[in-house]
């Protein structure tokens, strides 16, 4: 059975500013694409709000690839989110974390699909470029 593949990517003019997002679901030679815009936000929320509205073209239970250019969402996704879920969403400081609010809806998402996070920076895919594209025309109609 062929993988799903999700692309996802943020943009922002200014951080915060003006921002988009765009998801582009790829399986069997078939794809899916999905975008949205905020007016004011940063490039971390819009990559949250891509995985998190990606996410939802995907039929649950089943798995998926998603590919990041972003460090921010790969290491909270892989690493990070572990211990804030622990903590109830502090960061060892105390202070909250950062976009707790989508880190926590993508928690509850995540829970529902087999994900492979896939580290895609400096790649060059066309789901990636796809994705890209969206989240630009999308932030540019914020």
């Amino acid at each position: 059975e062929d993988v799903q593949r999700l692309y996802v990517r943020g943009s922002c003019k200014g951080n915060p500013g003006p921002g988009g997002w765009g998801a582009a679901l790829e399986w069997d030679g078939d794809s899916e694409h999905n975008s949205g815009s905020e007016v004011m936000t940063t490039n971390n929320r819009m990559e949250l709000q891509a995985v998190i509205s990606g996410l939802l073209l995907v039929q649950p239970g089943s798995s998926v690839q998603i590919f990041t250019t972003s460090d921010y969402l790969y290491q909270g996704a892989t690493r990070w989110i572990h211990g804030w879920r622990q903590r109830n969403w502090q960061k060892r400081d105390g202070q909250t974390v950062a976009n707790a609010d989508l880190w926590q809806a993508l928690d509850r998402l995540a829970e529902k699909y087999a994900i492979q996070w896939v580290n895609a920076k400096g790649k060059e895919l066309e789901g990636l470029e796809t994705a890209g594209k969206l989240a630009r025309e999308a932030r540019d109609l914020a």
